[in-house]
């Protein structure tokens, strides 16, 4: 999937044909169940491919929580998800990005606990976010089923950027509750119909995601557990850095493209504000907060004026490894001993324990 281009003026036009009104339109007309299109029960694989069109495609998927303590952050999120490919490529961040959008529920007690579209590149992604069940559940006990949707992450997309140029995907969970402390054969098996021998636990579960999609967590403003400690701490010990509080969810496109142009090192976070700047967004000073640390890690990234229209960037694909040469389960995103750039870099010596998925 990916093919076609994105319009801004497709989008703004359905945008005032709507009037007003919700653009969750199945979720809105009674629905109680996961829509056809985003059901993720034995559909192989979502795939991001490279084409004729995207000859050099980044996977890019956001996936975010839409049970009852997340309030009215999906529907403000549904209204701003749609330009984020415009600003990846306006920007020139990345040359042909392919976003698909999904949603988290509670797969203890929730009908649709995990929702995943297709990677598009085009105004059909609006679809996916149009079909979204903003079901409101959710088990109460501050945590939901992220590592549902992190294991058909890992085990259920194919991706050219991995798959052909060993470059890693970015996914961005957008929530404000804990996972579980592991993936459980019988949800697994009743939403996505895999049968797992036994569980994998969380830890194992990152390390092999990881492999291939540059993983971040988001927690905005607005949700019931905004700043919260536990919740904050649970997801730095999983992804480190890599865990981002959002004073203003207004902010949340540009805070995921900038993320992008870091991690694809087209900028610097100072280059990245004034983009933003340039493009008459007010959203610089609560990105720059939101992203200091990631911006201090990544340092260098290329000079806004370096960045020549329609030039491609160098792939940081990985070598092919030396004969018993291992590679590790944890990400690299950073900087290796030559240091250059490794968001590219993934491995495969998972720790003690791991369930192969």
């Amino acid at each position: 999937m990916g093919s076609g281009y994105w319009s801004a003026d497709v989008y703004e036009t359905a945008e005032r044909l709507r009037k007003g009104k919700s653009a969750f339109t199945y979720s809105d007309s009674g629905a109680r169940t996961v829509h056809p299109d985003l059901d993720p029960f034995d559909i192989g694989k979502r795939e991001s491919r490279d084409s004729a069109e995207h000859p050099n495609s980044l996977a890019i998927a956001v996936l975010f929580d839409v049970t009852g303590s997340m309030g009215a952050v999906p529907r403000t999120l549904q209204k701003k998800l749609p330009r984020l490919l415009g600003l990846l490529k306006d920007n020139r961040y990345v040359q042909d990005p392919q976003l698909m959008f999904g949603a988290i529920g509670d797969a203890t007690c929730d009908r649709a606990p995990l929702q995943v579209g297709q990677f598009e590149s085009d105004n059909r992604m609006e679809r996916y976010l149009e079909h979204i069940l903003l079901e409101g559940g959710g088990g109460g006990q501050k945590t939901e089923s992220y590592e549902l949707a992190m294991y058909f992450m890992a085990r259920h997309t194919s991706i050219d950027c991995f798959d052909r140029r060993n470059k890693r995907g970015y996914l961005f969970i957008i929530g404000d509750e804990m996972p579980y402390p592991g993936v459980k054969p019988r949800e697994v098996s009743a939403w996505i119909g895999d049968e797992l021998p036994q569980p994998v636990a969380i830890r194992n579960l990152i390390a092999q995601l990881t492999r291939r999609w540059d993983t971040y967590y988001i927690l905005p403003e607005g949700a019931s557990y905004a700043g919260d400690g536990q919740v904050l701490g649970t997801w730095r010990a999983l992804l480190g850095q890599n865990v981002i509080e959002l004073a203003d969810l207004d902010a949340v496109c540009e805070t995921i493209a900038l993320t992008v142009g870091l991690g694809e090192e087209a900028i610097d976070l100072a280059a990245g504000l004034a983009d933003l700047q340039d493009v008459g967004s007010a959203a610089g000073e609560t990105v720059g907060r939101a992203l200091a640390g990631i911006g201090a890690y990544h340092g260098g990234g290329k000079d806004r004026n370096d960045r020549v229209l329609g030039s491609a960037r160098t792939s940081r694909a990985l070598p092919a490894p030396r004969s018993g040469e291992g590679t590790s389960g944890k990400a690299t995103h950073g900087k290796d001993a030559s240091g250059k750039g490794t968001h590219g870099k993934g491995t495969s010596d998972l720790p003690p324990g791991s369930v192969l998925l």
